[in-house]
């Protein structure tokens, strides 16, 4: 699943292109993609609409239109392309878009995990989110707060989006390796330097990744390659860049997770 330097870079990518379009029709492939509004109120709100603007929150694209938001997540497959009108369908295409300038927004997905919205008021799906990590509410002092509001283990709080919007399996395991914290620890457990140190490797992995394109690892997402950076991910039986142990892989609130025994010992 794209994380949020995927998503940003992706929409960074679409913006040139569909800012300014406007949307002439819509052709909804899979009912089941559209979350809201009916099938039949979507095709008939989103036609005529101007993208105005085109940025993130979270994982979510939000395409600002002159009188709504379209959000559209792309969980575990889903993909984001601009290509000619005249272009074949593709058989896992589930949205298309047909823009001005002969254009359309193919929404591909795969696994149909994917889902888009048309609203008035975004808060309506994005209402629950925690803070932005890259945000000026993300802040060290906020963190060890809410660390010490809970009481679960620090892997599976950071990729709540609940608590914390846009972290994912890739970009939690590299900000822990360089916060020197393990996985499992209890998050109120985490001290105060501790959690200044996790805010800044937060912050660090995903200004990297975003740096570097994202992380493309399979066929979902490509075009990165912070996957050539990894410390920890997926390097499971390789030795630690920073001490030399071989990196271990548990499994972590049913997600596999990567570490460094070593460096990140369970206190």
């Amino acid at each position: 699943m794209p994380e949020l330097p995927e998503v940003e870079t992706i929409a960074r990518k679409l913006r040139p292109d569909l800012i300014g379009k406007t949307i002439l029709e819509a052709d909804l492939r899979w009912s089941r993609t559209l979350a809201m509004p009916s099938p039949g109120k979507f095709k008939e709100q989103i036609k005529g609409q101007k993208i105005r603007e085109v940025t993130r929150r979270a994982k979510y694209f939000i395409l600002q239109l002159s009188d709504f938001s379209l959000l559209i997540h792309l969980r575990m497959s889903g993909d984001l392309l601009i290509k000619n009108s005249t272009i074949r369908l593709e058989k896992h295409d589930r949205l298309v878009l047909k823009l001005s300038g002969n254009k359309s927004l193919f929404f591909n997905d795969t696994r149909k995990f994917g889902r888009v919205w048309l609203t008035a008021n975004p808060n309506d799906v994005l209402g629950k989110l925690g803070p932005e990590p890259l945000s000026k509410d993300f802040t060290p002092v906020w963190l060890y707060t809410a660390l010490h509001k809970k009481h679960r283990q620090l892997k599976p709080l950071l990729l709540d989006q609940t608590f914390l919007a846009g972290l994912g399996n890739i970009y939690t395991d590299e900000a822990l390796h360089i916060a020197k914290l393990h996985p499992l620890a209890a998050s109120d457990s985490i001290t105060a330097k501790q959690a200044e140190a996790l805010h800044e490797a937060v912050r660090k992995v995903l200004k990297e990744g975003i740096r570097r394109d994202g992380a493309s690892i399979d066929w979902v997402y490509r075009g990165g390659e912070f996957q050539n950076h990894f410390q920890v991910y997926d390097r499971e039986g390789k030795p630690c860049p920073l001490c030399g142990v071989e990196i271990k892989r548990i499994t972590v609130g049913q997600r596999g997770t990567h570490y460094c025994p070593k460096c990140q010992k369970l206190r």
